[in-house]
């Protein structure tokens, strides 16, 4: 993919980051709403958490989402850091892609199954911790970016210092 230019890696970048803080808050939102439900012995409240969740589930967790995926994915192959050339983007790649399947194919199931019955089980508390835990580790290596170059990323290292090794003993410039 053809690098973006400054102005469109930036709008971006913060179109990325905005998403994903608010998937970070959905799910704490979700947790919140999945531990009153959960614990409270009161009918209505039970039955007012499971819609709120179902309203978040339905129209928030898909969108934001596949938005935090798709614009991930395109700072990744736009961008120097590439996609599989750094640990922590690839890390940070298959996390998001896997809680974006498990959110669709997991969790809204579950949210709609609970606003039905209008009984909440564990697993409406499980899901969004396990989410939120794993949004905050991505998160911390978003911003640490720990554990160096992959096998790819070493490689083309290696080529393009021995490109430049090359053309700095050439007397001939290069275009």
């Amino acid at each position: 993919m053809k690098p973006l230019k400054r102005p469109v890696r930036r709008g971006l970048l913060v179109a990325h980051v905005a998403v994903s803080v608010s998937w970070l808050g959905l799910t704490v939102g979700l947790l919140a709403l999945g531990i009153t439900a959960f614990t409270t012995k009161d009918p209505a409240t039970v039955g007012a958490a499971t819609r709120a969740m179902k309203i978040f589930g339905d129209w928030l967790v898909v969108p934001v989402a596949l938005l935090a995926l798709v614009t991930g994915l395109v700072l990744a192959l736009g961008t120097p850091w590439g996609l599989a050339r750094h640990r922590w983007v690839w890390t940070k790649f298959w996390l998001t892609l896997i809680t974006t399947g498990l959110s669709i194919f997991s969790l809204r199931p579950g949210i709609d199954a609970a606003a039905a019955d209008g009984a909440v089980d564990i697993n409406l508390v499980i899901a969004p911790s396990v989410a939120t835990a794993t949004y905050l580790f991505v998160t911390a290596i978003s911003i640490l970016k720990p554990w160096g170059l992959t096998r790819r990323g070493r490689q083309l290292r290696f080529s393009a210092s021995s490109a430049k090794s090359v053309d700095a003993r050439s007397p001939r410039q290069t275009a």
